[in-house]
Parts: C-alpha cells; sequence; structure tokens
C-alpha cells in the first residue's frame, strides 16, 4: 500500500536531494506528496491546491520576520506537504522563529546547502508522481476484476472482504440491516458490535465515505448503495496515514461488487417473498398448498413448536404508487419485519399487503411458557416506535394475536382470532392485544353473524333503552356502572359524580323496568352479557 503513496520521507531519499537537509519539521515526513511546485511569489492563495512541495530560491522570504512568519503559516493552512530552500543570494538563514513554528505544526523544512536546479527536481518528481498514477490505476483495474469475480463466487462479500485486507493489512468490516455481519479476519467480533452500535445509535450523519473516529480507532467509511438507497456500510480500520483518495477509490470499486451480489440477492428474494406471501395467504384462507413449501417457509414439525398468528394493520398507506415502487416497499417492510420475529427468537412466514402484514409466528417452547406473551409485547413496542421510515410508520399501526396454536391447518382460525382483536380494539371494547384477553367476547364473536345477540340485547335492555330514548334520561349509563361497581351505591355515584339521592331514584327507576331482582346473580350476569354484547354491537 505504502509504495502508491509518495511521502516527504520518500522524496528525501531520492538522488536530486542528497545535498538536502531537515532543519525542522522531522514529524511531519510522512506528509504525503502529491505535486511539485516552485514559487517566488508572495501572493499564492489561488496557486495552491494542498499536498505540493514547494521550491523556492527565498525570494517570497526576503521580509521583516512578522511577514515571514505568516507566509509560513499560510503555506501550512494550505495543506502544504513541505517546504525546500535554496540557501543562496536571497536567503541565508532561517530564523528560529521559523523553525519553532515548523516543528509545532510537524511541517518539514528543508535547505539545500548546494545549488540545484528545480528543473531537474520537478522533472524528476512529476515523472515519479505520473508513474505511480499509473501504477495505482493499474493497480485499481486488477482490484476491481478480482472484486467483480469474487462477486460471482458462492460467498462473495467475505471473499471480497479477504482481499481488501490482503491488499491494505487492515481489518475490514460490511455492516447491514441484515442481522447477519460481514468481517475479516474473524477475531474482530467486538469491532464489528461497536460499529453497529454507532451506526443505530447516529443513523442520520453516516451518510457517504469519509474518515471517521470510534473509541480511538480510526476507520474509512464507505456506503454501499443499489436502488437509490444505501444497503450497508464498508469500514476500513486505519493505522497509519493513508492518502485520502486512493483507499476510498478501492472501496468503491469493492462496494460496486458487494451492491451487484446484494441486487442479485434481493431479486431472489423478492422471488422468495413472492411464493412465501402466497403460501401464508392460502393457509389463511384455508386454501390447499404445497407440501415443500410448508418445510421451505415454516419449521420443522416438532412436540414444542407452536405459532401465533399475528396482524399489522396499518391505518394509512400512499395509494399513489406505482407498481415497482410498492414491490419495493413490500420487499423492504417483510425483510424489516422478518428480521425483527427472528431476533425475538420466533421463525416467522410473512405475507404484506398494502393494509396490514401477517405473520404466522411459530416458535419453540417448554410446556409451561406456551402462552407468554412478552416477546410478542416488545414487538409490538418496537414497531409502535418506529418513526419517520419509509416501509413503516408505527405512530400509525394496531395489532393483533391470535391463541397459541399447534397444527398449521388451523392458521385460519388463528387469523379470525387476530383480526377479531382488531376489531375489539378499535371499537375500544378491549386494550389488550392478544385474542385469550377478550373474556366473554369470545363467546359473543362465535354467534355475533346469527342475529340471536341483537335478539339478546333486545330481550334484557329494549325498555332501559326506550325510556331513555324518551326521557333523555341516561339509565343505561347507570346500570352499567352500577353493574361494574358491584351494587356499591357510594362508588358509583362517586363515579357518575351524582348526590347519594338522584341515583335511589334512578335505581328505583331501573327496578320498575326491570324487575326488584335485576341484582339477583343470575339475573345480573344476563344483564352484563347483554351490555358487553350492545357494545359489540356498537348499540352504544
Amino acid at each position: 500500500m505504502n509504495t502508491l503513496k509518495l511521502t516527504v520521507r520518500d522524496v528525501l531519499s531520492r538522488s536530486s536531494f542528497k545535498h538536502a537537509k531537515v532543519v525542522a519539521g522531522k514529524e511531519g515526513l510522512d506528509r504525503q506528496v502529491k505535486w511539485s511546485h516552485v514559487l517566488e511569489v508572495k501572493e499564492f492563495d489561488a496557486l495552491i491546491n494542498g499536498g505540493e512541495m514547494i521550491l523556492t530560491t527565498g525570494v517570497g522570504l526576503q521580509l521583516d520576520l512578522p511577514s515571514q512568519l505568516m507566509y509560513v503559516s499560510r503555506l501550512i493552512e494550505k495543506d502544504v506537504a513541505c517546504i525546500c530552500i535554496e540557501v543562496g543570494p536571497y536567503f541565508k538563514l532561517i530564523p528560529p522563529e521559523i523553525i519553532e513554528l515548523a516543528d509545532k505544526h510537524a511541517f518539514p523544512f528543508i535547505v539545500f546547502e548546494k545549488t540545484v536546479k528545480f528543473v531537474d527536481i520537478t522533472q524528476d518528481l512529476h515523472t515519479f508522481i505520473i508513474n505511480q498514477h499509473h501504477q495505482m490505476l493499474s493497480q485499481l483495474d486488477i482490484l476491481s476484476r478480482k472484486f467483480i469475480t469474487l462477486s460471482l463466487a458462492p460467498n462473495g462479500i467475505l471473499k471480497i472482504l479477504q482481499e481488501l485486507n490482503q491488499f491494505f493489512r487492515h481489518n475490514i468490516l460490511f455492516i447491514s440491516d441484515d442481522t447477519k455481519p460481514y468481517y475479516y479476519p474473524s477475531e474482530i467480533k467486538e469491532l464489528e458490535i461497536t460499529i453497529r452500535v454507532h451506526l443505530e445509535r447516529s443513523p442520520s450523519i453516516n451518510t457517504g465515505q469519509k474518515f471517521l473516529m470510534l473509541k480511538d480507532q480510526k476507520f474509512a467509511q464507505m456506503p454501499v448503495s443499489g436502488l437509490g438507497q444505501i444497503w450497508g456500510y464498508l469500514f476500513l480500520e486505519v493505522t497509519e496515514q493513508l492518502s485520502d483518495e486512493f483507499p476510498f477509490l478501492i472501496l468503491d470499486r469493492a462496494a460496486l461488487a458487494i451492491a451487484q451480489i446484494l441486487l442479485r440477492n434481493r431479486t431472489i428474494e423478492e422471488r422468495k417473498q413472492n411464493n412465501e406471501d402466497e403460501f401464508v395467504r392460502n393457509l389463511l384462507s384455508g386454501r390447499s398448498f404445497e407440501q415443500e413449501d410448508l418445510h421451505a417457509y415454516l419449521p420443522s414439525k416438532s412436540r414444542n413448536t407452536y405459532f401465533r398468528v399475528f396482524i399489522i394493520q396499518m391505518k394509512t398507506f400512499e395509494t399513489n404508487l406505482g407498481e415497482e415502487e410498492w414491490e419495493e416497499i413490500k420487499l423492504q417492510r417483510s425483510m424489516m419485519i422478518r428480521s425483527l420475529f427472528k431476533r425475538n427468537g420466533f421463525f416467522p412466514a410473512v405475507a404484506s399487503s398494502k393494509s396490514e402484514i401477517v405473520i404466522i409466528a411459530s416458535f419453540i417452547a417448554a410446556d409451561h411458557l406456551i402462552d407468554e406473551t412478552n416477546r410478542f409485547s416488545q414487538i409490538i413496542e418496537h414497531i409502535v416506535n418506529i418513526k419517520d421510515n419509509t416501509f413503516i410508520d408505527g405512530t400509525r399501526c394496531t395489532f393483533g394475536v391470535s391463541t397459541v396454536y399447534k397444527e398449521i391447518t388451523e392458521a385460519k382460525k388463528g387469523y379470525k382470532e387476530a383480526e377479531d382483536v382488531l376489531k375489539m380494539r378499535e371499537s375500544g371494547i378491549t386494550k389488550s392485544y392478544f385474542y385469550e384477553d377478550l373474556g366473554i367476547y369470545r363467546l359473543l364473536l362465535l354467534v355475533e353473524n346469527n342475529g340471536y345477540l341483537e335478539t339478546y340485547v333486545q330481550d334484557y335492555l329494549s325498555t332501559v333503552f326506550d325510556y331513555d330514548l324518551k326521557m333523555e334520561s341516561n339509565l343505561f349509563e347507570t346500570l352499567c356502572v352500577y353493574l361494574e361497581c358491584g351494587g356499591s351505591k357510594k362508588e358509583t355515584a362517586d363515579r357518575l359524580f351524582i348526590v347519594r339521592q338522584t341515583l335511589y331514584h334512578r335505581l328505583e327507576k331501573l327496578e320498575l323496568l326491570l324487575g326488584e331482582d335485576f341484582m339477583e346473580p343470575s339475573k345480573r350476569l344476563a344483564l352484563e352479557g347483554a351490555i358487553m354484547t350492545s357494545r359489540l354491537l356498537g348499540n352504544k
């Protein structure tokens, strides 16, 4: 790697510098020399780009000491590699103040103790730099071809990292949203964790190629992009001064080859996702499916394997999307959800539409942990906290989770349960995401569509509804609160914000309408069921 970078130290070893002497700034001999420039003027700001070796007879330094110090300071600010002065009629002595300034900034100050031809020096250096540049381009072309070849090989990403490691002799990593990291050599796992934490903490500032410091370690960062978005980053650990340009040129070629691998994998993933989507939809609708799909998308059946059906419903979605845009969102959304469920120990099969995502979340559990819901709750919390994401807005999502099943043929039933939870949450009847928490509503939902529920409500509550409608009163609310309070008159009055005497008057009305024994256990249970049913039907 160092052979492709010309430093001040390298220049001093050339024959044209055999009479040169470093009088200051020796700590800066590893500065890169990008070009040489003969400078004999006082105003040079427009002539300097940075990285030049300045050759001068000292005409520009025939000034008073403050002006000389300002002249050298401006060279340092312009990031000049070094200055070489011919000791002679124009400049005979280097003031100690200038030596101190050069030492402070590690800015090499070189003098020629004998007359030299600047034209010979510039010709020699420029020929070397041009040849070096040609060698760099040749090396870049060779590496590019290797990267392309490796991109077609099995486990191509790791092999590209190995090639980069062999060239730079430094640690190299590729980090993406995928849970699987790539790094070489294998013992730098902790380094991978450090970088991933950095990316997760500062996602918005990690775009573009740049050098960055993490825990006193310097890295060259190169984004890997495709289809208008960043898929991951290459990180090269830097332990020595490198050219700002060449390592990024190589990393860019490697990033392009990795992007080609990811694009091919993406095409395969799209095809797989479409097949998985169809398979899941077939299960949820009770249609037939291929047995080979069962083995492809679900874990092997065992005594301790179970599943729940998990629905994510999105309230709004941009409908003015082209087919390609939607396919991209669908794939990214499915990949994101699948990765989230896998990280929480599930084996997910995912189907995604514009308004909902359905996951058959298989898991392995001991008998006493079959009904455990903590991991599902953690997933819900994670999604709710997703904001400013192109694919999912957690603030506009709601969730429904079925009970636990073992036989995959019951996926249709689980899907209906998860839908029922969504319906109950939408109506405000329940705050839980889990079907097993619906209580008596589980029974009511089973007979919801056969007309019995309407009749049941009318049989038990019609007199109260009719009275409220006629008298513009609120006996139904009083009845609901009174039952919820277990017949406690004080608690009921407090919750309704009425005086005890008003409550007594309302209870007398209820006894006339429902019978004096309406608080007897059997009748009370029937009334509570009718109230729940009325809420289910949306009557109140």
